[in-house]
């Protein structure tokens, strides 16, 4: 792809993502199961459908502190973190190839590298150091998957079939084709 390609900004669908987001956002200050919340969807959302890589990147930043401040900090915020953000670089692979077996296999992805990355650096702070302590660790941890697994698929159904809606019925909302650069 030509690196001079850039795609042109557009108030209506930023402000249709946007809001998509902050409602969704919303829902983790909500009861719900541990887990269970829209995070990780956000982060992917975000990587698919805001064209502005920089954007991308900082929407879950921004929630994860702001949020983090209200629901408290803990020491694996930077694995946590640096987690969402795969998620942010597995919607810029979505961006082109959209599909909702590619997306459905993405929020799968993000899933998995989140249990494998954050019960890995778990198990460095506080599990023996074992091939026991691993497993106990990974073992312990399965509910907690599950239940982002389901959160991260809900949430995800929700924003994109939402934002596939509202371009069907209002064609402006349509992500503009790529443009070149003036030189």
């Amino acid at each position: 792809m030509n690196q001079y390609l850039v795609a042109i900004p557009q108030p209506a669908r930023l402000l249709a993502i946007s809001s998509l987001v902050v409602i969704a956002i919303l829902a983790r200050f909500l009861p719900h199961p541990d887990n269970f919340t829209p995070v990780g969807a956000v982060a992917l959302f975000a990587g698919t459908c805001l064209s502005d890589r920089r954007l991308a990147f900082l929407v879950p930043i921004i929630i994860l502190t702001v949020s983090d401040l209200f629901l408290g900090l803990h020491i694996l915020i930077p694995v946590v973190y640096f987690c969402f953000m795969i998620n942010v670089l597995l919607g810029r692979w979505l961006r082109e190839r959209r599909s909702i077996a590619l997306t459905t296999a993405a929020v799968v992805a993000g899933s998995v590298q989140f249990f494998v990355l954050t019960n890995f650096a778990c198990w460095l702070l506080g599990y023996p150091h074992t091939l026991a302590g691993l497993a106990e660790c990974y073992l312990a941890a399965v509910p907690f998957f599950r239940n982002m697994l389901l959160g991260d698929l809900f949430f995800s159904g929700i924003l994109f079939s939402v934002l596939a809606v509202l371009e069907r019925g209002f064609p402006t909302l349509r992500e503009p084709a790529l443009t070149t650069a003036p030189a």
